[in-house]
């Protein structure tokens, strides 16, 4: 697997490509964090809980506000997995699905472990975050497929017939690859989904955010990012339930004002295809981040993943500005966030000032070792 030779970034460049990554991180993990308390509830229980308008603020899950869940834990390990796979390319061992699939399992020892081991030098400075060692309700898939050091793989995936949108909710990152031609992205958060999703409607839901998040990060309109998703999605085998989805997405934008039955209907029964649809369609319609990402929470699904679908799509968008602050102030994680993000931006833009034939920086080799 390959990659373009990458753009010639100027500042101008850097700086918009940056906002856009710390968009997409931030802009997932609240979604995520707005929408986690009110997983499991019906929409008549959300409104019972939170108000005729239902979730349209941070409410407390996991004992505070703004607590994220494994959703956006596990997108982090999703870049701490690209940045190492680009530190590793220099050594001549490159294969990104086997890059990523180690940094899943340093997740999967952040939910087993009661903290960080100091004594692990190859883990890098992302597993040693002691706020991420909690389990926030994975999902059984999650921790079957990376319960041991068996990678699932497109031939032999790992849960064959799961349809959850885990998979989805932690592939945004995969989409911030802009020096990647599309199809390769698409390829590569397909074979890292398989390696917990194995069903064809998952993993290339996966594909399709992640190349719909790509479109966006380089600078297309929402419309147009999705039209080139469905592109690329017809010459995969199985594709045509998340096909149709978008399809219905970008339909039910023409058949009058949201609401949440709407939403409802295209999330269906919560699988990854029905909440891409929703996220896709609460990202078109909203107008603006908050009205975008409550639309996105407020139904029975699930909402910390469709918040964190809507949230990721509307980040890559706008770009970290268009966050409502209020929720950055109180969001679980953000100073960590912050930081993968400016690194992984740093890590796309300047890779070679960093490692390379004419030297490596020894901080960087600690923070993302080649082990």
């Amino acid at each position: 697997m390959g990659a373009t030779a990458g753009a010639v970034w100027g500042r101008a460049e850097q700086q918009d490509f940056r906002s856009r990554v710390r968009g997409t991180l931030l802009g997932a993990a609240v979604g995520d964090a707005l929408g986690g308390p009110a997983d499991g509830l019906t929409l008549e229980e959300i409104r019972s809980s939170y108000g005729a308008e239902g979730l349209v603020d941070l409410a407390v899950g996991f004992g505070r506000r703004g607590a994220v869940t494994h959703h956006t834990q596990l997108t982090l390990f999703t870049v701490d997995g690209l940045i190492r796979a680009q530190v590793r390319r220099d050594t001549g061992a490159w294969h990104p699905p086997t890059d990523l699939h180690r940094a899943y399992l340093r997740w999967a020892a952040t939910q087993r472990d009661w903290g960080p081991d100091e004594r692990r030098e190859e883990d890098g400075w992302l597993a040693r975050e002691e706020w991420l060692y909690t389990r926030r309700d994975p999902s059984r898939a999650l921790l079957i497929g990376f319960g041991d050091t068996h990678m699932g793989t497109l031939e032999k995936p790992k849960n064959p017939g799961e349809l959850g949108p885990e998979a989805v909710a932690r592939s945004a990152p995969f989409g911030l690859l802009v020096g990647w031609e599309p199809q390769l992205v698409v390829q590569l958060a397909v074979e890292c989904a398989a390696q917990t999703h194995g069903h064809p409607t998952a993993y290339l839901a996966a594909g399709a955010y992640a190349v719909i998040v790509h479109a966006l990060a380089r600078g297309d309109s929402l419309d147009g990012a999705v039209q080139r998703a469905l592109a690329l999605l017809t010459a995969r085998p199985g594709h045509q339930p998340v096909s149709d989805a978008l399809q219905h997405a970008l339909g039910a934008v023409r058949q009058g004002m949201p609401s949440p039955a709407r939403v409802e209907e295209l999330a269906g029964d919560g699988t990854a295809d029905g909440l891409l649809a929703a996220a896709v369609y609460c990202a078109l319609v909203g107008e603006d981040v908050r009205h975008g990402l409550c639309l996105a929470v407020n139904q029975a699904g699930p909402s910390g993943a469709a918040g964190a679908l809507a949230g990721g799509l509307l980040g890559a968008l706008h770009g970290e500005t268009a966050l409502p602050p209020a929720w950055l102030a109180e969001l679980e994680g953000r100073p960590t966030i912050l930081e993968l993000a400016d690194d992984f931006a740093m890590e796309m833009t300047q890779g070679p000032a960093l490692h390379g034939p004419a030297g490596s920086s020894p901080g960087w080799l600690v923070r993302y070792p080649r082990a």
